[in-house]
């Protein structure tokens, strides 16, 4: 137990060891954000992030991945130099394709509908798209093949990554999703009331704002609260959620 302790990730795998003894919460999942579309996801057996930045600031971790998931290579969902760091040997990267030839380990891509399983973690990557924000030059700034989200299934729970995109038909198919994480910040996505429309549609149980270019969230919070039983919880970077 002291050599476990001795490290950061040792002492936070032990304190929530003891919560989950303590609480039952053996089916919890804990999701930290870590900044714009940063997370870190934690079973009870995997590590997982989502989306590890390249540049701008994002709460700095030193716990090893044993998954990640980038969806897409615009580099503020994109970082070599990070998954580099946060991977071990047997980590699986799963990532488009445009994003494989920058690093420098085996990546696994998967197309919208595509699915892989890791041990107890199920991963299907969704659609992700705009249809109404377009770069200057008149196309979209993330064009439908050109990036994922992902629906994470794990300890009987599924938390939904939108990734960058508008609110697109095919969110209205989502089911039974636990938590969706939705971009609100406009621009090169959907903005709070966008988001809040999707959010209602797809009807989670919890949603959270991400990508939110540190716009009010607080517009996307009361749109949704007011038209679903869906609630909606905004962290602070480096905040910790407990999904029961």
């Amino acid at each position: 137990m002291a050599i476990l302790l001795a490290t950061e990730a040792g002492l936070k795998f032990y304190m929530r060891s003891q919560f989950i003894r303590k609480t039952g919460a053996s089916m919890a999942i804990f999701v930290k954000w870590l900044g714009h579309a940063s997370f870190q996801i934690r079973t009870s057996d995997k590590i997982i992030y989502i989306d590890l930045k390249k540049y701008g600031k994002m709460v700095e971790t030193s716990e090893k991945a044993d998954i990640i998931l980038v969806t897409h290579n615009h580099g503020d969902h994109f970082s070599p130099p990070r998954i580099k760091k946060l991977s071990k040997k047997e980590t699986v990267v799963i990532a488009p394709k445009n994003c494989a030839s920058r690093i420098d380990v085996t990546v696994k891509s998967l197309k919208p509908g595509e699915e892989i399983t890791v041990d107890s973690v199920k991963i299907e990557a969704v659609e992700a798209y705009n249809i109404k924000r377009f770069n200057p030059s008149g196309k979209p700034w993330h064009p439908k093949g050109y990036g994922v989200g992902y629906m994470i299934n794990a300890e009987g729970k599924t938390i939904y990554h939108a990734g960058d995109t508008d609110f697109i038909p095919e969110m209205r198919r989502l089911k039974g999703i636990d938590l969706a994480l939705l971009p609100t910040g406009d621009k090169y996505t959907m903005d709070n009331a966008e988001a809040a429309e999707a959010a209602i549609a797809i009807k989670p149980k919890i949603a959270m704002a991400m990508h939110t270019w540190e716009k009010d969230r607080e517009e996307f919070k009361k749109k949704v609260e007011a038209n679903s039983k869906t609630e909606v919880v905004l962290l602070q970077e480096g905040e910790e959620y407990l999904l029961k």
